[in-house]
Protein backbone atom coordinates (compact mmCIF):
# COMPACT_ATOMS: atom_id res chain seq x y z
CA UNK A 1 0.00 0.00 0.00
CA UNK A 2 1.23 3.44 -0.87
CA UNK A 3 1.73 6.14 1.77
CA UNK A 4 -1.04 8.26 0.23
CA UNK A 5 -3.54 5.39 0.50
CA UNK A 6 -2.58 4.76 4.12
CA UNK A 7 -3.11 8.39 5.04
CA UNK A 8 -6.56 8.34 3.32
CA UNK A 9 -7.63 5.22 5.25
CA UNK A 10 -6.39 6.66 8.51
CA UNK A 11 -8.38 9.81 7.91
CA UNK A 12 -11.58 7.89 7.20
CA UNK A 13 -11.22 5.21 9.88
CA UNK A 14 -9.22 7.13 12.47
CA UNK A 15 -6.56 4.38 12.54
CA UNK A 16 -2.94 5.48 12.25
CA UNK A 17 -1.02 4.07 9.31
CA UNK A 18 1.41 1.12 9.89
CA UNK A 19 5.05 1.82 10.68
CA UNK A 20 7.37 0.74 7.83
CA UNK A 21 9.14 -2.61 8.54
CA UNK A 22 12.90 -2.52 9.04
CA UNK A 23 14.90 -5.74 8.74
CA UNK A 24 16.87 -6.56 11.89
CA UNK A 25 19.39 -8.57 9.92
CA UNK A 26 20.67 -5.65 7.88
CA UNK A 27 24.21 -4.59 8.87
CA UNK A 28 25.68 -1.15 8.77
CA UNK A 29 28.02 -0.55 5.84
CA UNK A 30 31.72 -1.29 6.39
CA UNK A 31 33.92 1.70 6.79
CA UNK A 32 37.04 1.44 4.63
CA UNK A 33 40.03 3.33 5.91
CA UNK A 34 40.80 6.39 3.84
CA UNK A 35 43.67 6.07 1.40
CA UNK A 36 45.32 9.12 2.91
CA UNK A 37 45.97 7.15 6.10
CA UNK A 38 47.63 4.18 4.30
CA UNK A 39 49.85 6.02 1.83
CA UNK A 40 52.41 7.46 4.29
CA UNK A 41 53.18 4.05 5.81
CA UNK A 42 53.42 2.42 2.36
CA UNK A 43 55.64 5.22 1.05
CA UNK A 44 57.94 5.04 4.09
CA UNK A 45 58.20 1.25 3.72
CA UNK A 46 59.09 1.49 0.01
CA UNK A 47 61.57 4.26 0.70
CA UNK A 48 63.35 2.17 3.31
CA UNK A 49 63.42 -0.82 0.95
CA UNK A 50 64.82 1.24 -1.94
CA UNK A 51 67.44 2.79 0.31
CA UNK A 52 68.43 -0.64 1.61
CA UNK A 53 68.71 -2.03 -1.95
CA UNK A 54 70.66 1.01 -3.08
CA UNK A 55 73.09 0.63 -0.19
CA UNK A 56 73.65 -3.04 -1.09
CA UNK A 57 74.49 -2.34 -4.76
CA UNK A 58 77.97 -0.87 -4.10
CA UNK A 59 78.81 -3.90 -1.97
CA UNK A 60 77.78 -6.25 -4.77
CA UNK A 61 79.99 -4.41 -7.24
CA UNK A 62 82.94 -4.71 -4.87
CA UNK A 63 82.62 -8.47 -4.41
CA UNK A 64 84.70 -9.42 -7.53
CA UNK A 65 87.50 -7.10 -6.40
CA UNK A 66 87.38 -8.34 -2.81
CA UNK A 67 87.83 -11.91 -3.97
CA UNK A 68 90.68 -11.22 -6.42
CA UNK A 69 93.94 -12.70 -5.06
CA UNK A 70 96.88 -10.41 -4.60
CA UNK A 71 100.02 -11.07 -6.69
CA UNK A 72 101.78 -12.49 -3.63
CA UNK A 73 98.92 -14.85 -2.76
CA UNK A 74 98.57 -15.84 -6.42
CA UNK A 75 102.23 -16.75 -6.47
CA UNK A 76 101.95 -18.74 -3.25
CA UNK A 77 98.90 -20.59 -4.56
CA UNK A 78 100.56 -21.38 -7.85
CA UNK A 79 98.17 -19.25 -9.93
CA UNK A 80 99.92 -18.16 -13.12
CA UNK A 81 99.24 -14.77 -14.67
CA UNK A 82 99.15 -13.78 -18.34
CA UNK A 83 102.89 -13.10 -18.39
CA UNK A 84 103.70 -16.55 -17.03
CA UNK A 85 101.35 -18.11 -19.56
CA UNK A 86 103.05 -16.26 -22.43
CA UNK A 87 106.45 -17.33 -21.13
CA UNK A 88 105.34 -20.97 -21.15
CA UNK A 89 104.01 -20.62 -24.68
CA UNK A 90 107.34 -19.20 -25.84
CA UNK A 91 109.16 -22.12 -24.27
CA UNK A 92 106.92 -24.56 -26.11
CA UNK A 93 107.57 -22.76 -29.41
CA UNK A 94 111.32 -22.39 -28.80
CA UNK A 95 112.29 -24.75 -31.61
CA UNK A 96 110.58 -22.47 -34.11
CA UNK A 97 112.29 -19.41 -32.63
CA UNK A 98 115.69 -21.12 -32.86
CA UNK A 99 115.07 -22.57 -36.34
CA UNK A 100 116.76 -19.69 -38.27
CA UNK A 101 119.88 -20.09 -36.12
CA UNK A 102 120.02 -23.83 -36.82
CA UNK A 103 119.57 -23.21 -40.53
CA UNK A 104 122.39 -20.65 -40.64
CA UNK A 105 124.69 -22.95 -38.70
CA UNK A 106 124.02 -25.79 -41.13
CA UNK A 107 124.85 -23.48 -44.05
CA UNK A 108 128.12 -22.42 -42.45
CA UNK A 109 129.11 -26.02 -41.68
CA UNK A 110 128.36 -27.08 -45.25
CA UNK A 111 130.52 -24.23 -46.55
CA UNK A 112 133.33 -25.29 -44.20
CA UNK A 113 133.20 -28.86 -45.51
CA UNK A 114 133.48 -27.62 -49.09
CA UNK A 115 136.58 -25.63 -48.22
CA UNK A 116 138.16 -28.46 -46.25
CA UNK A 117 138.15 -31.03 -49.05
CA UNK A 118 140.13 -31.13 -52.24
CA UNK A 119 138.12 -29.85 -55.17
CA UNK A 120 138.39 -30.45 -58.88
CA UNK A 121 136.30 -27.37 -59.63
CA UNK A 122 137.26 -24.44 -57.34
CA UNK A 123 135.09 -21.99 -59.25
CA UNK A 124 132.00 -24.06 -58.67
CA UNK A 125 132.87 -24.43 -54.99
CA UNK A 126 133.37 -20.69 -54.74
CA UNK A 127 129.92 -20.03 -56.15
CA UNK A 128 128.30 -22.54 -53.82
CA UNK A 129 130.11 -21.16 -50.78
CA UNK A 130 128.96 -17.65 -51.69
CA UNK A 131 125.34 -18.81 -51.83
CA UNK A 132 125.66 -20.59 -48.49
CA UNK A 133 127.18 -17.56 -46.81
CA UNK A 134 124.52 -15.26 -48.22
CA UNK A 135 121.85 -17.58 -46.85
CA UNK A 136 123.55 -17.77 -43.45
CA UNK A 137 123.61 -14.01 -42.97
CA UNK A 138 119.78 -13.86 -42.86
CA UNK A 139 119.73 -10.34 -44.31
CA UNK A 140 121.77 -9.03 -41.35
CA UNK A 141 124.71 -7.89 -43.52
CA UNK A 142 123.69 -4.82 -45.57
CA UNK A 143 126.13 -5.54 -48.42
CA UNK A 144 124.62 -9.00 -48.93
CA UNK A 145 120.99 -7.88 -49.20
CA UNK A 146 119.12 -7.88 -52.47
CA UNK A 147 117.47 -4.73 -53.78
CA UNK A 148 114.03 -5.51 -52.38
CA UNK A 149 115.32 -6.21 -48.88
CA UNK A 150 117.49 -3.08 -49.04
CA UNK A 151 114.41 -1.03 -49.96
CA UNK A 152 112.49 -2.47 -47.01
CA UNK A 153 115.36 -1.64 -44.68
CA UNK A 154 115.46 1.93 -45.98
CA UNK A 155 111.80 2.40 -45.01
CA UNK A 156 112.50 1.41 -41.41
CA UNK A 157 111.41 -2.22 -41.61
CA UNK A 158 113.50 -4.63 -39.55
CA UNK A 159 114.88 -7.17 -42.04
CA UNK A 160 117.61 -8.85 -40.00
CA UNK A 161 116.19 -12.23 -39.03
CA UNK A 162 118.43 -12.54 -35.99
CA UNK A 163 117.19 -9.18 -34.68
CA UNK A 164 113.61 -10.39 -35.07
CA UNK A 165 114.49 -13.60 -33.24
CA UNK A 166 115.90 -11.60 -30.34
CA UNK A 167 112.87 -9.31 -30.18
CA UNK A 168 110.60 -12.33 -30.04
CA UNK A 169 112.59 -14.14 -27.37
CA UNK A 170 113.08 -11.06 -25.16
CA UNK A 171 109.63 -9.50 -25.58
CA UNK A 172 108.71 -10.29 -21.96
CA UNK A 173 111.95 -8.87 -20.54
CA UNK A 174 112.54 -5.31 -19.42
CA UNK A 175 114.66 -3.05 -21.61
CA UNK A 176 117.40 -2.95 -18.98
CA UNK A 177 117.34 -6.68 -18.28
CA UNK A 178 120.98 -7.88 -18.14
CA UNK A 179 120.22 -11.06 -20.11
CA UNK A 180 118.61 -9.06 -22.90
CA UNK A 181 121.43 -6.50 -22.96
CA UNK A 182 124.07 -9.22 -23.11
CA UNK A 183 122.29 -11.01 -25.95
CA UNK A 184 122.02 -7.73 -27.87
CA UNK A 185 125.80 -7.32 -27.52
CA UNK A 186 126.32 -10.90 -28.73
CA UNK A 187 124.10 -10.19 -31.74
CA UNK A 188 126.21 -7.17 -32.63
CA UNK A 189 129.33 -9.33 -32.46
CA UNK A 190 127.66 -11.97 -34.65
CA UNK A 191 126.72 -9.44 -37.32
CA UNK A 192 130.28 -8.12 -37.38
CA UNK A 193 131.57 -11.67 -37.70
CA UNK A 194 129.22 -12.37 -40.61
CA UNK A 195 130.29 -9.16 -42.34
CA UNK A 196 133.96 -10.03 -41.88
CA UNK A 197 133.38 -13.57 -43.18
CA UNK A 198 131.70 -12.33 -46.33
CA UNK A 199 134.50 -9.83 -46.89
CA UNK A 200 137.15 -12.54 -46.56
CA UNK A 201 135.22 -14.89 -48.85
CA UNK A 202 134.72 -12.23 -51.52
CA UNK A 203 138.45 -11.47 -51.61
CA UNK A 204 139.58 -15.09 -51.46
CA UNK A 205 141.16 -17.08 -54.27
CA UNK A 206 139.70 -20.54 -53.94
CA UNK A 207 142.45 -22.03 -56.07
CA UNK A 208 144.97 -21.20 -53.34
CA UNK A 209 145.01 -23.49 -50.32
CA UNK A 210 146.07 -20.69 -47.98
CA UNK A 211 143.16 -18.53 -49.11
CA UNK A 212 140.71 -21.37 -48.66
CA UNK A 213 142.10 -22.03 -45.20
CA UNK A 214 141.63 -18.37 -44.25
CA UNK A 215 137.98 -18.52 -45.22
CA UNK A 216 137.57 -21.79 -43.30
CA UNK A 217 138.97 -20.18 -40.12
CA UNK A 218 136.58 -17.25 -40.50
CA UNK A 219 133.75 -19.74 -40.86
CA UNK A 220 134.65 -21.42 -37.56
CA UNK A 221 134.78 -18.07 -35.78
CA UNK A 222 131.35 -17.19 -37.14
CA UNK A 223 129.91 -20.54 -36.06
CA UNK A 224 131.23 -19.88 -32.55
CA UNK A 225 129.55 -16.45 -32.52
CA UNK A 226 126.33 -18.06 -33.73
CA UNK A 227 126.47 -20.64 -30.93
CA UNK A 228 126.85 -17.85 -28.36
CA UNK A 229 123.90 -16.02 -29.83
CA UNK A 230 121.81 -19.19 -29.66
CA UNK A 231 122.66 -19.58 -25.98
CA UNK A 232 121.68 -15.96 -25.37
CA UNK A 233 118.29 -16.59 -26.99
CA UNK A 234 117.82 -19.66 -24.80
CA UNK A 235 118.62 -17.57 -21.74
CA UNK A 236 115.97 -15.05 -22.78
CA UNK A 237 113.47 -17.88 -23.16
CA UNK A 238 114.66 -19.47 -19.90
CA UNK A 239 115.18 -22.89 -21.47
Amino acid sequence: MTPAGARLISTVTGISPPIPFQSKTSLPPLKTPPLQQQQPHHFISNTKTNRRNFSILPLLTLIPFLYQPSPASAFSLGISGPKDWLRDQKKKASKYVLAPIDSSRNSLRTAHLLLSKDSDNPDKDFEEVQNLLRSATRDCVPLERNSFVSFQASTGVEVCTFSLVLKNAASLLEDNDPVKLETEAILGSLIRSLSSLNGVANDADFQLASSREKVADALLDTITSLDKFEQGIKDCLEI
